[in-house]
């Protein structure tokens, strides 16, 4: 008899369909916020006036901005805007933006609570292997100053308790994890996203495909993660080629976001990921490709190497995108091409002579571990990304 758990996050609720500046200002007026501290994209910031809005919204309550996080969230840039907020004396942070900016407020978060003021002192609340085996937070302040998170691609770290933050000492991307740290709100409004670069929503949407593809093909998955992902599946497969044809379509950039958060179920539940994920860390932190630019790389090539180990639920996948009966990997490989988005590691230009720095690196991501088929050594994932080459 199957077995298993689900665990349910401290985010308090998720609001769509409504302007975004409208329903921010009614949450923080809720949650009774009396200094709210913004982490924004520059690019919205300089180009357009959704962050003026934000601000005419929150009136006097809005105590400062911060719109320099680059890609990745470096430590320093954490760092940066995390003595901002404490200057400002924020008691709420809001984001509008991308998964960089996301991730760094969630770090800010623990920054504000466990009085840490340089890059180095991040090392701290590094995650660490609890006793039974699994990896998170160290003994730590909880966050006392939250966020609401309004995002503007479907990479969809908004709905999880982790923070992934690159230390530029060792380009490694690291995980920083306390439940406390996902957004109390998260609001979804399609209308900001039109600003949004379209290779940026296509390849942050194939991230959000890759949530679902590895949490419904993990050995861990449960029926609560299957569902919801599979559904969330089917609305980005849809959502994304109508926007490509169509970036006005509001309702299809809609089903992308919903599709997007319904995405992150199963890891939000306590389900890992797999080797995409993994191996997606090492290119993003060391070779500086995006985050939807990996998953684009490297979901249909892990898919056709953990084939043996979990074909049965990679027809669940195939069915989702409707076409059931054929190869999930094959299936995969034809959406992304269709979407324009690269195809290889040679498109990105990751030669052969980096491979053996990636496989040794992907071992000590969280996710290569707990792939569905065993990846005991960096041969493996050398496997994976000859398929990927």
């Amino acid at each position: 008899m199957q077995s298993g758990r689900v665990v349910l996050s401290k985010m308090d609720e998720v609001q769509f369909g409504k302007p975004a500046a409208q329903a921010v200002a009614e949450l923080a007026k809720r949650y009774d916020a009396q200094r709210v501290f913004l982490m924004v994209s520059g690019t919205l910031n300089r180009e357009t006036d959704e962050i003026e809005k934000l601000r005419r919204a929150l009136g006097n309550h809005c105590v400062g901005t911060f719109d320099r996080m680059p890609p990745h969230t470096p430590r320093k840039a954490v760092i940066e805007a995390a003595e901002m907020a404490r200057e400002a004396k924020a008691d709420l942070i809001v984001t509008l933006g991308g998964g960089s900016i996301t991730d760094g407020a969630k770090a800010v978060q623990m920054c504000l609570a466990n009085d840490i003021r340089t890059p180095e002192d991040l090392d701290k609340v590094r995650s660490v292997k609890q006793p039974d085996g699994s990896m998170g937070p160290p003994p730590m302040n909880p966050p006392k100053v939250r966020q609401i998170s309004v995002p503007t691609t479907l990479s969809a770290g908004e709905f999880s308790a982790i923070s992934g933050v690159t230390d530029e000492r060792t380009k490694v991307k690291e995980l920083f994890r306390h439940p406390g740290i996902i957004p109390q709100a998260v609001v979804l409004d399609a209308s900001v996203t039109v600003h949004t670069p379209m290779w940026l929503w296509l390849s942050t949407g194939i991230r959000a495909v890759d949530h679902c593809v590895e949490g419904v093909c993990s050995n861990e998955a449960n029926p609560y993660g299957d569902a919801s992902a599979l559904h969330g599946l089917s609305l980005l497969t849809s959502g994304l080629k109508r926007v490509k044809d169509n970036p006005n379509d509001l309702q299809a950039r809609m089903d992308c976001q919903i599709g997007s958060w319904l995405s992150m179920a199963p890891l939000a539940a306590g389900v890992p990921m797999g080797a995409s994920h993994g191996i997606g860390y090492v290119l993003g932190a060391v070779f500086d490709i995006p985050h939807g630019h990996t998953s684009c790389i490297m979901l249909p090539a892990a898919m056709r190497w953990n084939k043996s180990a979990n074909g049965e639920r990679q027809k669940l996948i195939s069915a989702a995108m409707g076409q059931p009966g054929r190869d999930a990997g094959d299936v995969l490989d034809d959406f992304i091409r269709g979407l324009g988005m690269p195809r290889s590691l040679r498109e990105v230009k990751v030669g052969k002579e980096h491979f053996e720095r990636i496989s040794t690196q992907a071992m000590g991501t969280p996710w290569v571990p707990r792939n569905p088929r065993p990846i005991p050594t960096p041969a493996e994932v050398r496997e994976i990304l000859e398929l990927a080459y």
